[in-house]
């Protein structure tokens, strides 16, 4: 059975996403927006969800019909086989996603009508909470179906259970990682390290982790899930590699640190990262080759007034500057005017990346001089 597969990405992130997905082995990848779009098999849905670091979801596009009104809508619906994809013990919600230029536009009674035919054509109870949900998207009359194979955002990894105030996605850190030219291959420093979230992804790269090996997934509750299947491509997967590398944060807020470890500890990468107190202007390269600093540090409403920000972006370019020659530098913000006052000499910027209701950009460099 082949389908469409779509892989969700933050907007401003889809050809960073499409990039590893391609590396990753997936065919003919298509950019849209909001993600990624290919044809595969259920298996490929699974791979999906185990292997890629920057899908926010992972959705299954399981047919598509022509409705006009409720009525057609409600018969289609019923004759759709949903024993294919769905089990009739396992609850189901539906979500009417978007709705444009299509004749049915009452999106309360679209859904009830599909939550109906589901209900008595499959035998599936309908709940609000449920974990498996279909999604309806109506396009020109035309009524698109999905179902979201994911469960819990991606990025939900099952080890992170601390966060800051304003925790960056896993999901979003490794794609700032990868458009950093990061690979695995580097130490990674991270000086306003927050809950860990860009050293602990670092140096899960580096160790060959897969991002969904501690976590349940939907497509376990699926009709279409094979079991045996599963565990091969669980057990083939690749395997951990060794490093030497190190990957290092540091934080002047000592409950930070605290919580990065704790969740490197959950990560199992606990041995590779090094989590200190340490007020910015005080950082300094460890020992050996040099690598990547990537920092998401306060911005826009996270502070309420910019002023004092600009003397700690200041006194941030003034460590860099000084003390790590050969090191590049990423900077995420959502303010042109902080990243300039680090001083220092940036590549020119990719699209603005949605994130926490701001816009924010990666400002990176060469290796400094």
């Amino acid at each position: 059975m082949s389908f469409e597969i779509f892989l969700m990405a933050p907007p401003g992130l889809e050809r960073t996403l499409a990039e590893e997905a391609r590396t990753a082995g997936f065919p003919e990848l298509s950019v849209v927006p909001g993600g990624v779009t290919f044809d595969g098999d259920w298996p490929d849905v699974w791979r999906a969800n185990l292997t890629l670091r920057g899908a926010g979801r992972v959705l299954a596009r399981i047919g598509e019909f022509r409705a006009f009104h409720l009525a057609q809508l409600d018969k289609r619906s019923r004759k759709f086989p949903w024993a294919d994809v769905l089990r009739p013990d396992v609850p189901v919600r539906v979500e009417v996603a978007t709705n444009r230029k299509s004749k049915i536009y009452h999106a309360g009674a679209a859904q009830q009508r599909i939550e109906t035919a589901i209900a008595e054509e499959l035998g599936a109870p309908i709940d609000p909470k449920a974990e498996i949900v279909v999604r309806a998207r109506f396009d020109d009359n035309m009524v698109g179906l999905s179902v979201d194979t994911s469960g819990g955002l991606l990025h939900k990894r099952g080890h992170k259970q601390a966060v800051g105030k304003a925790p960056l996605r896993e999901t979003m850190a490794a794609m700032f990682l990868r458009q950093c030219g990061y690979d695995g291959s580097e130490p990674v420093l991270d000086p306003m390290c927050g809950s860990g979230t860009f050293v602990i992804e670092a140096a899960e790269i580096a160790s060959g982790l897969l991002p969904g090996r501690a976590r349940a997934f939907a497509f376990e509750k699926l009709a279409s899930f094979d079991a045996d299947a599963w565990a091969a491509m669980m057990a083939e997967g690749p395997p951990a590699k060794d490093t030497d590398l190190r990957f290092h944060g540091s934080d002047r807020d000592a409950g930070s640190f605290a919580a990065a470890r704790a969740n490197a500890e959950r990560a199992g990468v606990a041995d590779l990262v090094d989590f200190q107190k340490r007020a910015v202007s005080e950082i300094s390269p460890p020992e050996g080759p040099p690598g990547l600093v990537i920092v998401n540090p306060p911005y826009g409403i996270r502070v309420g007034t910019k002023k004092p920000l600009y003397g700690l972006h200041g006194a941030l370019g003034s460590a860099l500057k000084q003390r790590f020659s050969g090191w590049r530098v990423g900077i995420l913000t959502s303010e042109a005017s902080l990243a300039q006052a680090t001083g220092l000499p940036f590549l020119p910027t990719d699209q603005p990346v949605a994130h926490g209701g701001l816009r924010v950009t990666l400002f990176r460099t060469e290796p400094l001089p």
